[in-house]
């Protein structure tokens, strides 16, 4: 008896596969979320014929150390100067200091340090299932001196999204710039069965104004093609390299093809497998069982090869020939070795709406909400994972690989904005320089979506998208959080100290600590109607 194989029914069968996976990943966005409003009078100062930011400490995001104090000079949107006015602990020179006129606004930032914009390279707009809506989102990531975010997945759609990107760069609404990379086959009519297909996918994109591609994976003759034409275009690209698909195409494949950056870990272990081919999976599996997913995970890179060995440097030196990014959102999976940190963080009890706390629960069907049974043997397994995983990103970075900074807030207790500084914190630990990690929060993103000419540091002719910070975030990260970092004052009252006070965005001024006194409030009022105060996980009785 002969056997034939339908290879069409296979494909379907397995595009089927992948659209459940899709649904997954995105049910937060099912829907649309609230657009974001036009931005109100007084929501923003600027931008100024001619402003200049007296006397604070530069930090350039170039590698350079700090210097200062400086006076800082933006005409319209543009850094036109930076002049250095004098020597710490001795009274500035008013002589080197440009001149003001009655058409200039003054900044004053004595004391205080000045960064370069930050590059949030995995940031989602919100979704209406979790709550968050683009107001809530936006001014969430400004207030942590986020200026400029790639949204990869683009799940509420392309108009949506490029509405939003639109009005942002005219800014009309208080919002970073946006990048905008569209899920792979998203708005086409069924799935794409075939090369000539994903083609005329990528070349709607770049019509439309996409400016990007996120796949989750693809069969290698179709995303070879689209990653083709996403080159012809000028489209940019972005994978998850979903278990579904890894053994058909990991890290080293999809680079090959043209890929430009890979996000969280998935598919670089994979890379590295020396005595295997695919993943050691426990043998009753389901990857829509997020609680094998993400355990399973945590085995990953002690599957791969070890560090010095002739597959780790193949893999490494081919990476860094290939001038690839690294998104590696090492925060998004701080909860894996630490759950109770995770969703006891300061910052749930003012910050977190009803519903994204609510979507963040141990649920079966929520993507990211998989604490099903997750206790010490799954935590010690994933801090064992990040150690291995953060020796190869920080190896990556030091041999002059690229590695810029995202959050995927949203998900597992990870909340916009300050999910991004948690990120800082996190490639401090696997061994960066503080000065490292501003690179990689600002220049390294910057140069991954080709504008390292217009943003990414703080140089005359570049856009003015600065960050000002009361304290030195060198010596502590943690004092570009919302919620600040915690001292004790000389009268011995524990007190909070640092948070951003201005974000500056194309030349416009937010004040960093209103826009959190905004979200605040949005969460207060949303609380009082429902009545509702944040609980820990497992407590909340239901009739």
């Amino acid at each position: 008896m002969v056997f034939r194989v339908d290879f069409s029914c296979f494909l379907r069968i397995f595009l089927l596969i992948i659209s459940c996976f899709l649904f997954s990943h995105a049910t937060a966005f099912a829907q649309l979320p609230q657009s974001a409003p036009d931005r109100a009078a007084g929501e923003g100062d600027g931008p100024f014929d001619r402003l200049i930011i007296r006397g604070g400490i530069l930090i350039s995001g170039t590698g350079a150390p700090p210097t200062g104090p400086v006076d800082i000079v933006i005409e319209g949107n543009r850094i036109t100067n930076i002049v250095t006015v004098g020597y710490p602990g001795v009274p500035v020179s008013e002589q080197r200091r440009p001149q003001a006129d009655e058409n200039t606004r003054e900044l004053d930032a004595a004391g205080m340090y000045i960064l370069p914009g930050f590059v949030d390279m995995h940031g989602h707009m919100g979704g209406s299932a979790q709550g968050t809506t683009a107001e809530y989102v936006f001014k969430l990531w400004l207030a942590h001196g986020i200026t400029t975010v790639r949204d990869p997945g683009s799940y509420n759609g392309l108009e949506w999204s490029l509405s939003h990107k639109e009005r942002s760069a005219r800014n009309e609404i208080t919002a970073p710039r946006l990048h905008v990379y569209l899920s792979f086959g998203r708005g086409h009519d069924g799935p794409i069965l075939n090369p000539d297909q994903a083609r005329s996918w990528v070349r709607s994109l770049a019509q439309n104004g996409g400016d990007g591609i996120k796949f989750f994976g693809l069969r290698p003759d179709i995303m070879k093609a689209a990653l083709y034409e996403a080159s012809q275009h000028g489209l940019r690209s972005a994978a998850h390299h979903a278990q579904l698909n890894v053994a058909w195409m990991n890290v080293l494949d999809s680079s090959a093809l043209g890929l430009t950056t890979m996000e969280h870990w998935y598919g670089l272990p994979e890379a590295l497998f020396e005595d295997r081919t695919i993943q050691h999976y426990r043998l009753d599996y389901n990857y829509m069982n997020e609680q094998h997913r993400f355990e399973e995970a945590g085995k990953l890179w002690k599957q791969a090869a070890a560090l010095g060995s002739d597959r780790y440097e193949y893999v490494m030196n081919t990476l860094l020939e290939r001038d690839f990014t690294i998104v590696p959102t090492f925060n998004i999976y701080d909860a894996n070795r630490d759950l109770m940190r995770a969703y006891t963080a300061e910052w749930h009890r003012d910050y977190t709406l009803p519903s994204l706390w609510e979507f963040f629960q141990p649920n079966r069907i929520a993507h990211g909400s998989y604490w099903f049974n997750w206790g010490i043997e799954q935590e010690v397994l994933w801090k064992e994972n990040y150690r291995l995983w953060m020796r190869f990103v920080n190896d990556y970075k030091n041999r002059g690989g690229r590695v810029a900074a995202g959050s995927d807030s949203g998900y597992i207790f990870q909340v916009y904005g300050f999910g991004f500084i948690r990120e800082l914190e996190m490639l401090r630990e696997a061994g960066f320089h503080p000065l490292e990690v501003l690179q990689s929060a600002s220049l390294k993103g910057a140069e991954a979506l080709g504008m390292d000419d217009q943003i990414g540091t703080i140089e005359p002719g570049k856009l003015a998208d600065l960050v000002i910070v009361d304290g030195n975030p060198l010596e502590d990260l943690k004092l570009l959080y919302g919620t600040g970092a915690l001292r004790i004052s000389e009268d011995n009252r524990p007190v909070r100290m640092g948070g951003v006070q201005y974000t500056i965005k194309d030349g416009i001024i937010f004040d960093a600590r209103q826009l959190l006194a905004d979200v605040r409030e949005m969460v207060k009022l949303e609380k009082e109607r429902l009545n509702y105060e944040i609980y820990l996980p497992g407590t909340k009785q239901v009739d």
